[in-house]
């Protein structure tokens, strides 16, 4: 049974859908129970029109899944996709559970996949926040991906990619410098702060891919907003990104691939190989320590290009093998994320994007691999056995 995702669905012929709960609206507040009309959640039952059909559903209700850092658009050879294709990725996270998606660079316009009425593009998709496409400097990123500029070119770049996009702008903070045989910042503690500066005075906000340690002390110097990666955090960077709370968006999945681009850079490069693998081998207790600081922690799989779609349940398994319990890893998987985008949970009134799980999420996170019910504003896109 499906509703539809408009107001039609308070008039008969359409059902309400009565969420016999717990409803989890934080890692410590919860209801007994919640109804899905119009397209809305409601804490109270609404009035409804006579013979309108109630489904009730059962079980553990928590926001839809949100991934901070995905590449809708980008094909797996790296190049572009048709929108068709990038339509199809969506989807694919979608019926993960995945209800939320900040794009953290793509190489085709996709605002057509964010037009919610039925029969548009963006119908039945999760929704999607773009950070319009990555800004790289001049061979300093990976073939095609980027708008590759200079320094000179650095503030109209970003004003450029702020209009362009929702509100955020995607900078590549650091890469193998061949010169050296090693990862480096790629800007100036001038070019990031400028940076920075721009995104701001364009009313954006910025973030930053980063694998390196030198780079992370010049973000936050300059005031970027998040960290992607953030794979060369240190005892100092995790206290100043709590200090200013910044958060990172973690992508574990990718990072223990790290090994297998060590390999293919060693005998070339193998002081940047050895980096890398230090790098993978001390994923799991940077994770630990910064989230025992108090660093924000929202989970991004990096989906897209080098890694299929689909795979932000193995993220979560990765947070899991870092140490973080079902309560913190829902934490960094649905609530937070929608808390730092401004992008509504499951208060009263809010679009009714969530998920149904039969068991407790907060004891294992596992469980949200086997969902008892997507609805995607307010529609039921899938049901479980």
């Amino acid at each position: 049974m499906e509703t539809t995702t408009d107001d039609a669905a308070l008039t008969p012929g359409h059902p309400v859908l009565h969420l016999r709960g717990p409803i989890l609206l934080g890692p410590e507040e919860e209801l007994a129970e919640a109804w899905v009309a119009g397209g809305r959640i409601h804490h109270r039952r609404p009035e409804l029109a006579p013979r309108t059909e109630v489904l009730e559903i059962d079980g553990f209700v928590v926001p839809g899944l949100a991934d901070l850092h995905c590449h809708i658009g980008i094909g797996d050879g790296g190049g572009g996709t048709s929108l068709a294709e990038a339509r199809a990725q969506a989807i694919t996270d979608r019926d993960t559970g995945v209800l939320l998606m900040r794009d953290a660079g793509s190489i085709i316009d996709t605002r057509a996949l964010q037009d919610p009425a039925p029969g548009a593009a963006g119908h039945r998709l999760p929704r999607l926040i773009r950070c319009g496409r990555h800004l790289a400097r001049t061979r300093r990123y990976l073939i095609g991906y980027a708008h590759e500029i200079e320094p000179d070119q650095l503030a109209d770049a970003v004003r450029t990619e702020a209009e362009r996009s929702d509100g955020w702008v995607k900078l590549v903070g650091d890469w193998i410098d061949r010169s050296a045989g090693d990862l480096a910042p790629t800007w100036s503690a001038e070019d990031f702060t400028a940076a920075a500066d721009a995104a701001h005075a364009a009313g954006a906000r910025i973030t930053t891919h980063t694998f390196d340690e030198e780079t992370l002390p010049l973000v936050l110097d300059a005031g970027f907003d998040c960290l992607e990666h953030a794979t060369g955090l240190t005892d100092e960077t995790i206290a100043r990104a709590a200090a200013a709370g910044v958060p990172v968006v973690t992508t574990l999945v990718n990072v223990d691939h790290f090994t297998e681009y060590a390999d293919q850079g060693e005998r070339k490069f193998p002081a940047y190989a050895a980096h890398m693998r230090r790098l993978r081998d001390g994923r799991f207790e940077r994770t630990r320590s910064a989230l025992e600081a108090g660093v924000p922690l929202l989970v991004g799989t990096d989906a897209g290009g080098v890694l299929g779609h689909g795979i932000i349940h193995d993220e979560l398994d990765e947070l899991a093998r870092a140490g973080l319990d079902g309560t913190q890893i829902l934490t960094a998987a649905a609530w937070a994320p929608r808390e730092f985008l401004g992008v509504p949970g499951l208060e009263d009134g809010a679009p009714a994007d969530l998920l149904v799980t039969a068991a407790d999420p907060r004891r294992d996170h596992r469980v949200l691999r086997d969902l008892s019910a997507v609805v995607l504003r307010g529609e039921i896109i899938r049901r479980g056995a």
